[in-house]
């Protein structure tokens, strides 16, 4: 979902060296460019070489470690100047990723879906006067060039077009399009050699699509309804943080669409981006314009539990291998309803063309496209999350926000320092000599004062320190002299550590007070992992039963030895495809079930240590 203020009708714009080179230069023999080349690498090294080595990292963590614009919006920076953007796009071009995003100024690129370049760019010419630059863009291709276009509700937006993005080497395709639309995606039909644009972002209209001109890219034919929300009987559409739909009609929008093996499936985000149960549903089709049918497990992409929830509008892409993933949006929604980040997930098809998307331990360390692993069981690297609600110390604490909000697994919650300077640290114990993996660092915005996109600014400095009794530190990660911005850095050890504590201590913001919303360390505790649950119980009305059959409540009996549990749910119990993680309790409300439609559920326990074994799978009717 896009940024604009909602109002309960129709849209989000009212609601919201190369070397050869350096050789030719500077005229140098070949002796000379080779000592030359030899002395500036060793000086590198030495340089840039940090206590303990990074490695060439295998991982990444949501949310995904990229230089967020901050909210260029005066009216939703009210309570507080903060970091936003959502409503995600991802493409393979090339031989690159390249990233586009809501009001971001620009774009990213990236050989290896880990390292992102930004690219500073103005879409909209300067007679648009609007806030919202490429709001929840397009991003698509035709053959070898690249098309962008943002949303609008009227018809003055130019569609771009690049053969060369990496350079920002951008051309107008069309000057003014009459296709212009909120929450556009242009899809191009490759085998058909044609194209289509869907559009739509309401809780009264539904989603459109409409054929455009091959060569004009203009408007040829009708528009079609092809998607409209039917949340009487699917419960994850219904508005609001638990789906309970007592204060406004939910809101469907983000279109995307992706051909796979003739078929067409035409994606959809609901039910509002401010809450955590935010996903991307599904309806499948033979024709680019429906009729289209509800797939039979939605919502495809849905992560309402752990530290990054919300998993909606967004866009379903495919590697270097071509192994599909799932771009989308996660909430923070702190600060303002459109405080959101960016989240990949790994997804796919199975056997019976169902598109899936694997969200469970989704905001832990997962193996890029690079390891090429199996979607479904083999992306999570198995490295557990070893302090959450673990004992903290800090320097000092501002008002309310306490040291223990920085390892409680709630990006909403955060610890904050009284103060920016130098020497601030947080310090946490992970309660035994344990191994350390990775460490992702998740910084909060805590009275910071820039707004859009800053042309440069001094990225994150900070030393993590270890120790096994609390007194002797040993330096662990030294960016004291970081250049980049990096609000949620992610750490991959070359060669795991052993510690019980760490310690984050900061050497300089980018602006704002040193505030964490999680520190977050990974790896394997040396304790036992939790036991198999016991009377896990779904609770739901029956069929020829009054009540309301959209809910279930969980319950189980509480394991000891688990920090939390992941719910498995799906329509037949070979493809439990969605998953709920649960924090400390042994219950759980779930809204989001398809009235009509039988389910079945599982549940695992896990903590520092490792996973528990998978509980029977029971059937509800």
């Amino acid at each position: 979902m896009a940024s604009m203020p909602r109002k309960n009708v129709f849209s989000k714009a009212t609601k919201r060296a190369s070397w050869v080179a350096f050789l030719r230069q500077e005229k140098i023999g070949f002796c000379e460019a080779w000592l030359s080349i030899t002395i500036r690498a060793m000086v590198f090294v030495l340089l840039a070489t940090p206590a303990l080595t990074i490695a060439q990292q295998k991982t990444y963590c949501n949310p995904i470690n990229i230089d967020y614009g901050y909210c260029p919006i005066p009216d939703f920076v009210k309570q507080g100047k903060h970091r936003a953007t959502a409503d995600p796009v991802i493409t393979f071009f090339k031989g690159e990723y390249y990233l586009f995003a809501t009001n971001q100024w620009g774009y990213w690129h990236s050989k290896d879906m880990l390292n992102w370049k930004f690219i500073s760019r103005k879409f909209l010419r300067p007679e648009h006067k609007v806030y919202d630059e490429l709001c929840a863009p397009s991003l698509s291709f035709v053959h070898d060039t690249l098309l962008v276009v943002g949303s609008t509700q009227g018809k003055e937006f130019p569609i771009w077009m690049s053969t060369n993005p990496s350079q920002d080497d951008w051309k107008e395709l069309v000057h003014k399009s009459e296709a212009a639309a909120w929450d556009p995606y242009i899809f191009w039909d490759q085998e058909k050699d044609e194209v289509y644009e869907y559009y739509g972002s309401s809780n009264l209209y539904p989603l459109y699509g409409v054929k455009l001109n091959r060569k004009t890219f203009q408007p040829e034919g009708d528009r079609i309804p092809v998607l409209a929300l039917n949340d009487d009987e699917h419960g994850w559409e219904r508005f609001g943080e638990n789906n309970d739909n007592t204060f406004l009609q939910p809101f469907t929008e983000g279109a995307f669409m992706t051909k796979y093996q003739n078929k067409y499936y035409l994606q959809y985000g609901a039910p509002g981006t401010e809450f955590s149960g935010y996903a991307d549903g599904v309806y499948v089709g033979t024709n680019p314009l429906g009729p289209f049918e509800y797939q039979s497990h939605n919502p495809f992409s849905y992560k309402p539990g752990g530290f990054a929830r919300g998993a909606g509008h967004g866009a379903t892409f495919q590697d270097a291998n071509e192994h599909y993933w799932h771009v989308s949006t996660i909430g923070i929604c702190t600060k303002n309803n459109f405080e959101r980040r960016i989240g990949i997930w790994p997804a796919g098809f199975d056997q019976d063309g169902i598109l899936y998307s694997n969200t469970a331990f989704g905001d832990y360390p997962t193996f890029l496209p690079s390891q090429n692993k199996n979607h479904l069981n083999d992306n999570f690297s198995g490295w557990m999350l070893l302090n959450y609600n673990k004992p903290v110390q800090v320097s000092s604490t501002l008002g309310g926000f306490q040291a223990n909000l920085s390892v409680d697994e709630d990006i909403k919650t955060y610890w904050s320092a009284k103060s920016a300077n130098a020497g601030e640290y947080l310090i946490s114990d992970l309660g035994e000599i344990s191994t350390i993996n990775a460490i992702q660092i998740n910084y909060a915005d805590q009275d910071v004062d820039l707004m859009g996109k800053p042309a440069t600014t001094i990225g994150h400095q900070y030393v993590i320190y270890t120790s096994n009794d609390g007194k002797k530190w040993s330096v662990l990660v030294d960016k004291s002299k970081n250049t980049q911005d990096v609000p949620h850095d992610y750490i991959e050890l070359e060669k795991p550590a052993t510690a019980r504590y760490l310690k984050i201590e900061n050497r300089h913001m980018p602006t704002g007070k040193f505030a964490l919303s999680g520190f977050r360390v990974f790896g394997k505790g040396a304790g036992v992992k939790p036991g198999m649950v016991q009377n896990f119980v779904p609770l739901r009305s029956g069929p020829k039963v009054k009540g309301e059959r959209r809910n279930v409540w969980f319950k189980w009996q509480q394991e000891p030895n688990a920090d939390g549990y992941v719910i498995f749910f799906g329509k037949s119990p070979e493809k439990l495809y969605g998953s709920i993680m649960v924090y400390g309790k042994n219950e759980y409300y779930f809204n989001g079930l398809d009235k009509s439609e039988v389910y079945y559920f599982q549940i695992e326990a896990f903590n520092a240590n490792g996973i528990g074994a998978k509980s029977e799978i029971k059937k509800s009717e």
